[in-house]
């Protein structure tokens, strides 16, 4: 009997169960053996703990996801942290190729004068927050009345959405009750999105721009004064339909009268913040207005503007973070690569020219920095998958000294790993919707580890007791 090509894919969010699927897909004569590993107790990554619960349309790409481990040809451990509960070598030991997707989970850094004050806060902290992540804190400080929030893509609009709507339209959604009491008890009445430069260079997506304007009981503001194009802007509208669709719906807004609503929420552009005051505590934030420059890029004026702001979110986009064992680049916050192969230096720009350590590849956001939409994560997975099998026809790849496919179970239990597998995602899913039906809702999601392990491990806890 042949024995299989195993790969272990380190994150099983998309850009994972995409170079697991792809990979079962690709035109070869292997049998394969792959295993998803997932440091939390569900999968499915930032598409679980990244999207606001009011947007189940995004949320719906999870179904496709199932589909795909319901095929029952690609082995799930989650609630196994690599770096804590597996090491590298532990993995090459069992694999001849290890992939890691880890992706972009923490908010990339803004160095401004007064960043870290009291009351200045990353959008990814509130953002797993509202999404109810496991690993954080079931409160978060919502007693600032004016709040900015720093950057002009989808983000920033999801914290400014949240921030400015009201809890009770958020009740029929999947939050838990210490969401819903949190964002139930928020004082705030303002809420402004800075951004750099202007209306037609904003990262926004039309539809996510359109459902702003839906919000009940709060009025957008848009002020004529930051309405400006130029030529690289009307070339940008010309050229791009989102770009045409995004400052249609920006002069919608704009032509709008205020309605005296319980909250606004003011869409600033050409304005870079350059500093968070306060001392104490955040208690305003000054920017400098900006001009553009013929070419859509801006430059500063010289004219500054303090605004009475008590709260500061960052939302200037995603970073990756440095896992054991691995090299990284700290600039560019991924792990470097060439084309998907992992290469043996710290600077992502020399990896052309540096040599690849065998075996072990990147795929997503961690390989290519937090940029890009679905289509070009499965385009990541195709290029590092089809390196994975040219390497594996030029016997490049390791071979395993532990080939078993019960041989990383048996490691991980001689550890004391609690994992969960693939069925336990499924106990966990009917316990959350369970929880929802008792409400009248979709699901409501469980909020802490415990729980969640509770119901994804009931069946092996069951049979690990009945053979004892």
């Amino acid at each position: 009997m042949t024995t299989p090509l195993r790969v272990a894919i380190i994150g099983a969010g998309p850009a994972g169960i995409y170079a697991a699927d792809l990979l079962t897909k690709a035109e070869h004569d292997l049998s394969l053996s792959i295993d998803l590993f997932e440091r939390l107790p569900s999968p499915f990554g930032l598409v679980r703990y990244g999207v606001a619960p009011d947007h189940p349309r995004i949320k719906g790409i999870i179904n496709a996801l199932i589909k795909v481990l319901d095929r029952g040809d690609i082995r799930l451990f989650s609630n196994v942290e690599y770096g804590a509960d597996i090491s590298l070598g532990e993995l090459t030991d069992r694999y001849d190729a290890v992939i890691f997707s880890t992706g972009c989970f923490v908010d990339a850094p803004l160095e401004l004068p007064g960043i870290d004050l009291p009351g200045s806060y990353g959008a990814a902290d509130f953002v797993n927050w509202y999404d109810s992540h496991p690993d954080v804190p079931q409160t978060w400080p919502l007693d600032a009345e004016k709040v900015a929030v720093l950057g002009n893509g989808n983000v920033a609009l999801d914290v400014a959405r949240v921030l400015a709507k009201q809890a009770d339209d958020l009740h029929t959604t999947e939050i838990p009750d210490h969401v819903y009491e949190g964002l139930k008890s928020s004082a705030v009445t303002d809420v402004h999105v800075f951004g750099r430069r202007g209306p037609a260079q904003a990262k926004f997506t039309p539809l996510e721009l359109r459902e702003l304007g839906q919000v009940a009981d709060v009025d957008i503001i848009v002020y004529p004064e930051d309405y400006e194009f130029d030529q690289g802007s009307l070339e940008a509208i010309e050229s791009s339909n989102q770009v045409k669709q995004v400052t249609k719906t920006l002069t919608d807004f704009a032509m709008r009268e205020e309605t005296g609503a319980k909250r606004r929420l003011h869409l600033h552009f050409l304005h870079a913040p350059v500093a968070v005051l306060g001392e104490e505590k955040v208690t305003g934030l000054r920017t400098e207005r900006q001009e553009l420059d013929g070419t859509g890029g801006v430059t500063g004026t010289g004219d500054f503007h303090d605004w009475d702001i008590d709260a500061v979110y960052r939302a200037v986009g995603y970073a990756g973070t440095k896992l054991p064992q691995l090299p990284f680049d700290e600039a560019k916050r991924v792990i470097p690569n060439h084309e998907g192969r992992v290469v043996d230096t710290d600077d992502q720009k020399q990896a052309a020219e540096a040599d690849v350590i065998p075996g072990v590849y990147a795929t997503g956001w961690i390989k290519r920095g937090p940029v890009g939409l679905i289509g070009h994560t499965k385009g990541d997975a195709l290029e590092t998958i089809g390196h994975l099998l040219t390497d594996q026809a030029a016997g490049a790849l390791t071979e395993p000294v532990y080939p078993g496919q019960e041989s990383i179970v048996e490691l991980l239990e001689s550890k004391g790993v609690d994992f969960a597998d693939w069925e336990g995602y499924h106990r966990l899913e009917a316990a959350e919707k369970a929880l929802g039906e008792a409400e009248g809702r979709e699901r409501v999601k469980l909020a802490t580890r415990a729980a969640m392990l509770a119901e994804a491990r009931a069946h092996l806890t069951a049979e690990a007791n009945a053979g004892s």
